[in-house]
């Protein structure tokens, strides 16, 4: 050992001492120039990153994110917007138009619809049934007081429904309604109904609600319609009560 010793140079070898312990230790060269490099290149690669990063520190930089956010927040505004309006919105076309089996909705004193009130003599008489049901978690009875009612494309018709509160605490009911076969929804205008508003009933209490209809006219000269001799007119009620923002909505089933 000795002999190898002399043969290292003095910066590769050193002694610790103690008590009557000597022994020497030998050191390569190979780890201090290793550690060396390895500092070094991190230190490299440190200011490196640092550089990289300083683009996006700039003033243009800055704004852009700015404007990425704001961009962000407008979409997500819209969409919730979106969401909460697209429901009434699909609801007042549905009326307007008749899509996806809703009748169109005349309101009382409409010129239009008084002038489309004319009964068409030479046609022959439609059968409307109706049909009324509620949701499992609305405890109310619902039904309609007349089975069917016969009228002639432009003849106004009257029918009522029946709903009782069979629950000991007071309930906010919303009624929806199809007409089917669906495409004769174009041609069924309700002139009044209980439709879509708030219907509150007291513990126990029953009321009438009424449906002021007709068909019309332009139904009888539309050859699509010729096979259609039966017309039914559905409403489910809801259970319903306002949300935070004091808006009705249904409670799910």
């Amino acid at each position: 050992m000795i002999m190898f010793s002399r043969l290292l140079p003095p910066w590769g070898r050193c002694t610790i001492k103690g008590g009557n312990l000597q022994r020497p230790i030998y050191l390569r060269k190979g780890i201090f120039e290793a550690e060396r490099r390895y500092f070094s290149r991190n230190a490299f690669l440190h200011e490196k990153r640092h550089a990289s990063a300083a683009p996006f520190n700039t003033p243009q930089s800055l704004q852009r994110n700015t404007s990425t956010m704001y961009y962000t927040i407008s979409l997500i505004l819209g969409t919730v917007a979106l969401a909460y309006g697209s429901v009434p919105l699909y609801k007042m076309i549905c009326q307007q138009t008749g899509w996806g089996g809703q009748p169109v909705t005349h309101r009382t004193g409409d010129g239009d619809a008084a002038a489309r009130v004319t009964p068409v003599t030479d046609s022959r008489r439609l059968r409307i049934t109706f049909n009324g049901s509620v949701s499992d978690v609305l405890p109310w009875k619902f039904t309609p007081q007349q089975r069917e009612v016969r009228v002639l494309p432009g003849e106004t018709a009257l029918a009522f429904y029946t709903a009782t509160n069979r629950s000991s605490a007071d309930i906010i009911g919303v009624a929806t309604y199809s007409v089917t076969p669906g495409q004769v929804a174009p041609y069924f205008s309700k002139i009044q109904c209980f439709c879509f508003e708030e219907q509150k009933l007291n513990a126990g209490e029953s009321v009438d609600m009424p449906v002021f209809f007709f068909i019309d006219p332009d139904f009888a000269s539309d050859p699509t319609m010729q096979g259609i001799d039966t017309i039914t007119l559905s409403y489910t009620f809801f259970k319903a009560k306002y949300d935070d923002n004091g808006v009705l909505k249904p409670i799910p089933q």
